[in-house]
């Protein structure tokens, strides 16, 4: 069984304990297959744990404390060293192509952030049926490519 491509937040789900985390955790175990990732949803990922630490060491109301993200960093690296997550090579002309069609398509009417449409674009580069997130917004670009969301 495909295991799908995800997203950041559904990435975040798996590594941080949060509102999401049993559907991310539920799915995994489930598929019991590989996760691919690109290097884009990696570096999305890592800086963002990054950001959110320093927004907790200037207001500790905000983000996450360094130990922490670093676990989520320590955690996330172990899965790409076990085979949990595999990078996948992605040809990123051809995702910025995909990526500028759907922009031109949906951006005026959804809303949708480039971030969103890179990593949907990648899916459908890589020809995954099924597409993985917790964004609403992001679901329904998914879902408007033809894409199935489970969660």
């Amino acid at each position: 069984m495909t295991t799908g491509y995800p997203d950041s937040s559904f990435l975040c789900s798996l590594y941080r304990r949060q509102i999401y985390s049993p559907a991310a955790i539920s799915h995994m175990q489930e598929t019991g297959a590989v996760l691919p990732v690109s290097s884009l949803l990696l570096l999305q990922l890592r800086q963002s744990i990054r950001f959110q630490m320093r927004l907790f060491s200037l207001d500790r109301k905000k983000g996450y404390a360094a130990a922490e993200g670093q676990q989520m960093l320590r955690n996330l690296q172990s899965d790409l060293a076990t085979g949990i997550l595999e990078i996948v090579t992605v040809d990123w002309p051809d995702v910025h192509r995909i990526a500028e069609e759907l922009s031109g398509k949906h951006t005026l009417g959804g809303g949708h952030r480039l971030a969103d449409i890179l990593h949907v674009a990648t899916a459908l580069h890589l020809a995954s049926p099924i597409f993985l997130t917790f964004d609403s917004n992001q679901r329904k670009l998914a879902e408007a490519e033809g894409m199935k969301v489970p969660l």
